[in-house]
């Protein structure tokens, strides 16, 4: 009897051992999707940290969801006191710069149209989707090493992404080079799931107002000159060929050339503008996440604005992944040119 009874617990003791077994990628991304579909909404803080331009920049981030279709990312740039929103709600997608007293909105597919670094339900679907991604545990975390689905994936074709283990959030990415140095990181500090929100949380006006009561409108500086940037990057061969100075009524904007073995583009920068009553202009084109700032980009442009400067990068010979990897290196002063 004792035998038996020694035989039956140690089967017990087998099956409990094996049961609690370390899970697979499968498992876990078979959770991960449960858990997005059954998502009400999260609210999420975190800080993002840049090494893509000649100056590392870091910035704080605020992330609300509330299913199925509002977004809200509050990106402030912890250095300059600059802020963005980027909605997406019921009447569309928009991006509100409230320093400038402007905001746009686009007809877009926004978040959907790509990978995003800072949005939960994205970096589950890059996991669900790479399935030859790597796969690692640790006491607290699973860590998965995927392709990325970013604009600039050629640039940045891999990341790290980490996900607690007891709860299934998301703690950090990485993005990396192809020779797995990291030029994005992401790291959440909070996240809440299924929080409750206000009925007018994801109301243009009502962002608007808030985030200029935080930090109120630059005062507008009758000075129209402005340091001149210029791309750290060469695409192709193009060099600059020509820079000159247009004045259109009170408005200066430098024109810079760029050419070289059939690959050829241009660079317009004029002083950003204050808006004196908020205005809302309709764009053509999708937001696009440059890193440092969101912009508008079409299949031969990309436009933005950083720093007090407005600018827009224009070609019809370069594919739309060289025209963010030179707008995403153009944030360099002549001084430091």
């Amino acid at each position: 009897m004792k035998r038996l009874l020694y035989t039956v617990m140690t089967l017990m003791l087998a099956f409990v051992v094996t049961g609690c077994g370390e899970k697979k990628d499968t498992d876990v991304r078979a959770e991960l999707e449960e858990k997005v579909s059954k998502l009400e909404g999260y609210k999420a803080t975190g800080k993002m940290s840049l090494k893509t331009g000649a100056v590392p920049q870091e910035y704080d981030v605020e992330i609300w969801y509330q299913a199925p279709n509002n977004f809200r990312v509050d990106l402030k740039n912890v250095n300059k006191e600059q802020s963005q929103i980027i909605l997406r709600n019921a009447e569309g997608v928009y991006v509100l710069t409230p320093s400038l007293n402007k905001s746009f909105q686009f007809q877009s597919d926004w978040p959907k149209n790509g990978g995003q670094v800072y949005l939960y339900q994205s970096l589950v679907e890059d996991i669900i989707k790479d399935k030859k991604s790597k796969f690692k545990t640790t006491k607290k975390s699973y860590i998965f090493e995927t392709k990325t689905r970013y604009a600039n994936n050629q640039t940045l074709p891999i990341q790290e992404i980490s996900i607690n283990r007891d709860t299934l959030a998301p703690e950090y990415v990485k993005i990396m080079d192809k020779d797995h140095n990291v030029l994005v990181e992401m790291t959440f500090k909070k996240v809440e799931f299924n929080p409750k929100f206000g009925k007018n949380d994801f109301d243009v006006k009502k962002n608007m107002t808030g985030a200029q009561l935080e930090k109120p409108i630059d005062e507008e500086d009758e000075n129209t000159s402005f340091d001149i940037r210029y791309p750290a990057e060469e695409v192709a061969g193009a060099v600059l060929v020509g820079e000159k100075v247009v004045i259109e009524g009170d408005k200066e904007q430098v024109v810079l050339t760029f050419s070289g073995n059939g690959k050829s583009y241009t660079l317009i920068q004029s002083k950003a503008e204050v808006a004196k009553t908020v205005s809302t202009t309709m764009q053509i084109g999708d937001p696009l996440d440059l890193g440092f700032t969101i912009a508008t980009a079409t299949d031969h442009s990309i436009s933005w604005t950083y720093d007090g400067i407005d600018f827009m990068l224009a070609s019809n010979d370069l594919t739309r992944e060289e025209l963010i990897e030179v707008a995403s290196s153009v944030q360099i002063s002549a001084a430091g040119k």
